[in-house]
């Protein structure tokens, strides 16, 4: 039987108010070129009312990116007020530059920071000096950051196994670390089936997901085949013949995005991370579909 309008409503109404009140956070990454650079702070700007409770800034292993993360996450918090926590990596950097770059960070009152071991160089078969355990516990030593890590619900694809990417997991949270934020993932049981496991390695701290909203599907199988991400075929399918259709790729995109939040906020999780590859207004409209209303003060500031 068909449902009158009034229950298609109800039903809506029913399905966001079971979302509740969640938090979020965005992660950005430095510009490469003037037009970029705007991009980004336009980006910034629009998404700042939202309140999260923090925004990222990435960064490449080489100083100059480094030093343009610094820029940026100084800026973010001068201009914006928002808790801003840059990436570090221990790739191409000593363990004393990297105490002098989280002094440098604390001595800015840059207080968050996202502990990573980086990106190895292309073609090394060299074993890192550096882990992120060991940076997290480098930074720990410095000062009482507030640190978070990655997590691989699927498994980093350098690992020797699952069991093996959660040992060291539970190596970064014994360093310090005070969360977790996941790799990107669109099998929602593969996170919920790592966060059980997390549970019973001892991991106590937070899993926060990271939600990459789908607008270029072909940009997300080159993520995915870095990342070790499996894509369901479900979502293969829905993506077919879209390549010159830009405005559904972001319909689909916001849908599969508000979808996953609903079901991970019913098993629990009122925290999630939100990959913007700088790009504010498909974020934008899943958080306010969603419940996430911007602070009016914030966006006349």
């Amino acid at each position: 039987m068909a449902l009158s309008h009034a229950q298609q409503i109800g039903l809506l109404n029913q399905s966001l108010a079971e979302v509740g009140d969640i938090n979020v956070s965005f992660e950005f990454f430095p510009p490469s070129s003037e037009k970029m650079e705007q991009t980004l702070w336009n980006s910034i700007e629009r998404l700042a009312p939202l309140k999260p409770k923090f925004v990222s800034v990435t960064y490449g292993a080489c100083s100059g990116e480094r030093d343009r993360t610094h820029d940026i996450v100084k800026r973010i918090k001068s201009d914006t007020g928002l808790t801003a926590a840059p990436h570090l990596t221990c790739i191409d950097a000593s363990r004393d530059e990297l105490r002098q770059i989280a002094r440098d960070y604390w001595n800015s009152g840059i207080r968050e920071i996202v502990a990573l071991r980086g990106d190895l160089p292309e073609g090394s078969t060299e074993r890192p000096d550096m882990y992120a355990a060991d940076l997290v516990a480098l930074l720990k030593s410095e000062a009482d950051f507030d640190i978070s890590v990655a997590a691989y619900p699927e498994v980093h694809p350098e690992a020797k196994s699952a069991q093996a990417d959660l040992i060291n997991l539970k190596r970064k949270v014994d360093a310090g670390a005070n969360r977790a934020i996941t790799q990107f993932f669109y099998d929602v049981e593969s996170y919920l089936r790592f966060r059980d496991r997390c549970v019973t390695a001892g991991i106590d701290v937070e899993i926060v997901p990271g939600i990459l909203p789908v607008s270029n599907f072909k940009q997300l199988k080159r993520f995915a085949g870095m990342t070790n991400v499996h894509l369901p075929q479900w979502l293969h399918r829905m993506y077919e013949g879209l390549d010159d259709d830009q405005t559904t790729r972001n319909l689909l995109g916001a849908s599969i995005a508000m979808d996953m939040v609903k079901v991970l906020s019913k098993e629990g999780v009122k925290d999630f991370h939100f990959y913007t590859l700088n790009r504010a207004d498909l974020t934008y409209a899943i958080c306010h579909s969603l419940g996430v209303r911007p602070d009016l003060t914030v966006a006349a500031e």
